[in-house]
């Protein structure tokens, strides 16, 4: 038996689509131009990647810690909020 990711969020917000609309759409006006940027200059190796990075930039706005925690990442000051602890806290696969 495996641990399944439970969908939605613990704040009962709606996931954002891992699309390229969904993400864009999430984003602050600022990033939508450099997200479309990368996204025009990714190539089939490496548009999966763009996404997801991206995707987790979306993330990370939309939640009410979401400056506090971009900040202890960046930082790597807070124990809990590694990369990889925000990671799992955003359900990503």
């Amino acid at each position: 038996m495996s641990a399944q990711p439970v969908p939605g969020h613990h704040d009962d917000r709606q996931p954002i689509p891992r699309t390229q609309d969904g993400v864009a759409e999430a984003l602050p006006l600022a990033q939508q131009m450099e997200f479309y940027r990368e996204m025009g200059e990714a190539d089939d190796t490496t548009i999966g990647g763009v996404l997801r990075r991206w995707w987790l930039r979306a993330e990370l706005y939309q939640d009410p810690e979401g400056d506090r925690i971009h900040a202890a990442v960046r930082a790597g000051t807070a124990p809990g909020t590694s990369a990889s602890a925000v990671l799992r806290r955003l359900g990503a696969q």
